[in-house]
């Protein structure tokens, strides 16, 4: 499949309480490590099925960061700054530009018309 969704992230007001919440739930074994742009991660390993993801809280600075929760899944692309042009003549509007993540690879967000945020990443390795 071209563009597979590759992680998701699941961000409130509080990280530590949202990461414990899911470890309880579900048992997932919740990595924390710090990630910059964030107050608080956890990192959930890709299982044997599925996809990894993270769980926490975005600093208080960022936009998206309004006091509410925030569920995105993040899509595999081999040009994520091409992707966000596309998506913004498309009717979308930027919530992170391109960003560099060391170890991670490229990201980008965009909310798109409906008011839902999609993030890009281009995986390092890839």
């Amino acid at each position: 499949m071209n563009n597979p969704v590759v992680h998701f992230e699941i961000l409130g007001p509080n990280g530590p309480e949202a990461i414990d919440f899911y470890r309880q739930i579900f048992g997932w074994d919740l990595r924390e490590a710090p990630m910059e742009g964030y107050d608080s991660y956890a990192y959930l390993p890709e299982p044997d099925t599925g996809i990894g993801g993270g769980v926490g809280q975005l600093h208080s600075t960022d936009p998206e960061a309004n006091g509410s929760g925030l569920v995105t899944i993040y899509v595999e692309v081999d040009d994520p700054s091409a992707t966000l042009d596309r998506a913004v003549d498309a009717g979308a509007e930027i919530a992170l530009p391109v960003t560099a993540i060391p170890g991670v690879g490229t990201i980008a967000r965009f909310r798109d018309p409906h008011g839902n945020v999609v993030g890009l990443v281009h995986s390092s390795n890839t």
